[in-house]
């Protein structure tokens, strides 16, 4: 039997998520429930919550997303406990985007796992390919950041503002730039880098 479009995405093959009727009507349910979200009022939290667990695959107990925020399906993406994501966040979640727990997001960051052919005529076709994204536990994700397919994070990791993730980072580090590289590992002596009252 044929593999749907949605299971070639699923297993990082050229799909065509342009033209099949599955995925486009799954995005459209999913931009529903976006525009839902994004036109609460803010102090709705029970509505806002009950939206974003009704959108996502799995939500720990605790979590916040600020408003706006976008996704294309929602059913691929995971977030862990103590999660919070600030505004204008964009999660194009073809293949999966798995968050683990105490994850900080900045304002207008994007998580893409969608990419597209460098051949045009398959570009044109509306075919494109699906990677994953995994960020571990700990994380701190800067302003303006890039989370380009197939990238890991790991745990504990600093993402320094206007990165662009191209290659995994790993864990306990500073990492920054555009490409993101590692800046240098966290050390003992970043526990009093600012004053306490």
């Amino acid at each position: 039997m044929a593999m749907t479009e949605k299971e070639k995405a699923l297993r990082g093959l050229l799909y065509d998520n342009n033209n099949d009727p599955q995925l486009v009507d799954e995005r459209l349910e999913a931009k529903e429930l976006c525009y839902d979200y994004n036109h609460l009022r803010p102090r709705m939290i029970s509505e806002r919550e009950a939206i974003m667990r009704k959108l996502l695959a799995k939500t720990g107990e605790k979590f916040w997303i600020e408003q706006p925020f976008y996704c294309d399906q929602g059913y691929n993406i995971e977030i862990g406990e103590n999660f919070y994501c600030n505004h204008n966040t964009v999660m194009l979640d073809a293949a999966k985007i798995t968050f683990g727990s105490n994850v900080f997001i900045a304002p207008n960051c994007g998580f893409y796992t969608a990419g597209h052919p460098l051949d045009a005529e398959q570009r044109n076709q509306g075919l494109e390919i699906a990677l994953p994204i995994t960020v571990g536990n700990n994380v701190w994700i800067g302003g303006g950041v890039s989370v380009l397919p197939g990238v890991t994070i790991g745990d504990n990791a600093v993402i320094g503002a206007g990165s662009v993730v191209t290659k995994d980072i790993p864990a306990g580090v500073i990492a920054a730039g555009n490409p993101c590289r590692v800046i240098r590992a966290i050390t003992k002596a970043d526990k009093d880098k600012y004053p306490r009252g």
